[in-house]
């Protein structure tokens, strides 16, 4: 749908707004896209950037309508993951259960298709079936040795499960591969692959160190003075 060129433009800033703020401050970012959404709400685009903006700030039913909406306006299935881990935040891992057999997961592309599988293993935790989440995870995109954007999150939830089950050794090999994978830092394999070998991490300050490193004046004048 074509909006007029000043529509466009006010529009276009707005959803820019949204995607430069939704890490950092979902919430306002939420707001440009309320405004977005009341200027072109038959623009796919618009509410697609309200649903992830609904979906940042926890608002799952209303990111899941958004997406809906989006969807029909489209055809696409890009969308069908997310969709499915706002059925998981809205309690309902069933539903998302029930999405990861449908026809559309099929017509996702490889990255859509790990999402799928994310969320899956995702809603078997949430009903406490922890080795049917572990087997979902396993993969042929898990065994492999070749590294794409997905890869560090794959086998942080697949080592993260292991540890859940009891599995440790396993657990802390997978941190290791994460690790391995993740040279931008995404998640905080580093940490939990630290905590299982025992690390402690220590502030170098004490609780009573001055923290500008001061010493003492008045005490060490004393001390001076005893000694004269």
């Amino acid at each position: 749908m074509s909006l007029p060129k000043t529509l466009a433009e006010d529009v276009a800033r707005n959803l820019v707004m949204v995607a430069r703020l939704i890490d950092e401050d979902p919430e306002q970012a939420y707001a440009y896209s309320r405004i977005a959404l009341r200027l072109a709400s038959r623009v796919a685009a618009v509410r697609e950037a309200a649903g992830f903006a609904a979906y940042a700030t926890q608002k799952y039913a209303e990111a899941l309508a958004e997406f809906r909406a989006a969807k029909r306006m489209t055809g696409s299935v890009e969308l069908w993951p997310v969709m499915a881990d706002c059925e998981r935040g809205l309690g309902r891992p069933e539903r998302a259960m029930a999405m990861a057999g449908e026809p559309e997961v099929q017509k996702l592309d490889k990255a859509g298709q790990v999402e799928m599988r994310l969320v899956a293993a995702g809603a078997r935790r949430d009903m406490g079936q922890i080795d049917a989440a572990i087997v979902t995870l396993q993969s042929s995109e898990l065994a492999s040795n070749a590294v794409h954007p997905w890869t560090p999150r794959l086998r942080y939830a697949y080592a993260d499960a292991l540890l859940a089950a009891g599995r440790e050794d396993e657990a802390r090999e997978w941190f290791a591969k994460t690790v391995e994978a993740d040279k931008d830092g995404s998640t905080d394999a580093s940490d939990r692959l630290a905590e299982l070998d025992g690390v402690e991490f220590v502030d170098a300050l004490g609780e009573d160190d001055d923290a500008d490193g001061a010493v003492d004046v008045d005490a060490d004048e004393e001390g001076s003075a005893d000694k004269a």
